[in-house]
């Protein structure tokens, strides 16, 4: 469905960074390192600005600050000088929710076997963003045209019992429904092969349809509680329960579709939404409505239980976004691929607070001067 930000629930306090708790702590060399590579798309593209965000500003906002990023080396001198730091609250709330997702490694064929018979699709040439008064009509941002008229487009149960079969679109076999599933949720993986081979998979599209989260239905179901439901725990229980697991991942609508992207640095992720590649525990979803890709933040939580419930404060850079990443003081920190990052992604659930870092023209334009 099509969504509006209420920006009376949203307020901006305008604060000292040097005081921020941590800020003496984090260098920030891999922040900046981040928001470099970020500033050269803005620079040259700027996808982001092809939609209209709460606090992003006009694309001209930007440029001083992403040109005069090429030439910085000391973060703290870069942040401190460009950009303007304000403490987020929403609702009279001052904290929020950060998650954690990552990269899956999963196994799979070029073609179709016995043993990989599960498609992992590219975005199909129909699915297209519908135009404002279409998607005003139909309640959704992007669908398909049939006779001239706007749709929804195929849901995940359409898609997997065949709607795209037969169209050339699959990149790749897996052996399950689940390693497909939690592929789609992270938006981003590797398929191995039995050559030893890998390709990289990035988010490409998502069919357009509202996202809902099967581990809360099993949550209202009763199986699990809001402490004990963990992406290893929902796993588990899909493992054990592959028929009404079927069944419970149908009841999410929303599909993604992906592409195989290369990187030559290995020590990037995947290509996240701002069309960069991802940096381990520096890059941050965030809702796309009201927070420009490229922005920094501050944020102050801590590490799940499971990976020793550490502080977490230091700088990060909004270069991603996913259908539940929803709210001002709402981040999903990208934590690379492996055991650990599976292990922290899989448990986080923290409270914490955000702290923005407007560029001074964007600060000037939206009035919030100082």
């Amino acid at each position: 469905m099509t969504r509006s930000v209420d920006p009376t629930s949203l307020h901006l306090r305008a604060v000292d960074p040097r005081n921020l708790i941590g800020w003496h702590n984090d260098l920030g060399v891999e922040a900046l390192s981040a928001f470099q590579r970020q500033a050269l798309e803005i620079q040259r593209k700027g996808s982001g600005f092809s939609r209209n965000v709460l606090f992003g500003g006009k694309h001209e906002d930007w440029i001083s600050t992403v040109v005069a990023a090429q030439k910085a080396s000391d973060p703290k001198k870069f942040w401190l000088d460009h950009f303007q730091c304000f403490a987020v609250s929403e609702k009279g709330k001052a904290t929020g929710l950060f998650t954690g997702y990552y990269e899956p490694l999963v196994l799979g064929s070029y073609t179709r076997t016995e043993n990989y018979s599960v498609p992992l699709y590219q975005k199909p040439s129909d699915l297209v963003t519908l135009t404002k008064e279409d998607s005003e009509q139909i309640g959704l941002h992007f669908g398909k045209y049939h006779n001239g008229q706007p749709s929804a487009y195929f849901d995940r149960q359409a898609i997997e019992q065949g709607a795209l079969q037969g169209r050339g679109l699959e990149i790749c076999w897996l052996k399950s429904w689940s390693d497909a599933y939690f592929l789609h949720i992270q938006g981003s993986g590797k398929v191995c092969f039995e050559d030893g081979s890998t390709i990289r998979l990035s988010y490409a599209a998502k069919s357009g349809l509202p996202y809902t989260s099967i581990g809360k239905i099993l949550i209202d179901r009763g199986i699990f509680t809001d402490t004990t439901i963990s992406m290893q725990a929902l796993k588990k229980w899909m493992g054990q329960n592959p028929e009404g697991a079927r069944n419970l991942m149908w009841q999410n609508k929303s599909f993604v579709f992906f592409r195989e992207t290369k990187s030559n640095d290995i020590e990037l992720g995947a290509m996240g939404a701002a069309q960069v590649p991802l940096t381990p525990c520096r890059s941050l979803a965030v809702d796309r409505d009201i927070w420009m890709f490229g922005t920094p933040f501050w944020i102050d939580t801590c590490t799940p239980i499971e990976a020793g419930n550490k502080p977490l404060q230091q700088m990060m850079i909004a270069q991603d976004t996913g259908s539940a990443i929803k709210g001002a003081i709402r981040g999903d920190i990208y934590w690379g691929w492996g055991d650990m990052a599976e292990l922290i992604a899989g448990h986080m659930k923290s409270s914490g607070t955000l702290h923005v870092f407007l560029p001074n023209q964007v600060v000037a334009r939206l009035g919030l001067q100082q």
